[in-house]
């Protein structure tokens, strides 16, 4: 049986706005196990976004616990905690944060030229790996100007993977995205999930939602559904179906 890589139990986020205090998380549960492929739902305001940060540690809670590899995220440090997002988890955001007068070689390298244990050879050699594994390696050098949307996600989704995260967020991935470039990229999620990689995607758009495992819908800060999806659509066949425009 797969191990939780999260578990977070009765989390609270509150925040102070003026004099009023929004409670954005009111007790939230939840598992995620590795090799899930999980879509987080839920309209404008409804915690999604609070929830990932927290996940991401780039937040921390009000209250109650969330465990990360069964230690209690509460317990480090926030060196420790930044540590913990360069080396063990993957972030991958709607606008895509590339740096606009570096190749796409070097931005997926970004992360690692924080961390001294790896070599200028080895960290190359991983950027490529990643590249592969997005389809872009005949790209490697093009800046992000040079490349579409899609292809500019895809690079940011290497990028999350250079440091061989435990689990990859993806904050609204498909959101500046065409149809076709937003099939490509959850084509790109669906065969990293079959490598074994576990994704935490947010989500507002039940229709993306449909190509993950799992849906998690949120509702002014609480679970509201948690249901597997029985039969999720497979991108790759939308694709190979379906006639786009050529970009």
């Amino acid at each position: 049986m797969n191990k939780n890589i999260i578990s977070i139990k009765n989390l609270k986020r509150d925040y102070l706005v003026g004099d009023i205090c929004i409670h954005a998380l009111k007790g939230i549960n939840l598992d995620i196990k590795e090799g899930e492929f999980v879509a987080i739902m839920g309209a404008s305001g409804s915690g999604k976004s609070t929830l990932l940060h927290i996940l991401g540690c780039l937040d921390i809670p009000t209250s109650g616990d969330y465990f990360l590899q069964q230690e209690n995220v509460k317990n480090y440090s926030k060196d420790e905690l930044a540590k913990i997002r360069s080396r063990k988890l993957g972030f991958v955001f709607q606008t895509y944060n590339l740096l606009p007068r570096t190749s796409a070689l070097e931005n997926v390298e970004l992360p690692l030229l924080y961390n001294n244990s790896v070599k200028s050879k080895e960290r190359k050699e991983r950027a490529i790996a990643a590249l592969e594994m997005v389809g872009l390696a005949d790209r490697m050098y093009h800046k992000p100007n040079q490349l579409s949307g899609g292809q500019q996600q895809r690079v940011a989704i290497a990028r999350s993977l250079i440091n061989k995260p435990l689990i990859i967020f993806a904050d609204e991935p498909t959101g500046n995205l065409d149809t076709k470039s937003s099939y490509e990229i959850m084509d790109v999620f669906q065969q990293l999930n079959k490598k074994g990689i576990t994704i935490a995607l947010v989500t507002h758009e039940s229709d993306i939602a449909e190509y993950t495992k799992r849906n998690v819908r949120l509702k002014d800060g609480n679970i509201i559904s948690d249901v597997l999806v029985k039969k999720p659509k497979i991108a790759a066949d939308i694709l190979a179906s379906s006639s786009f425009d050529e970009e």
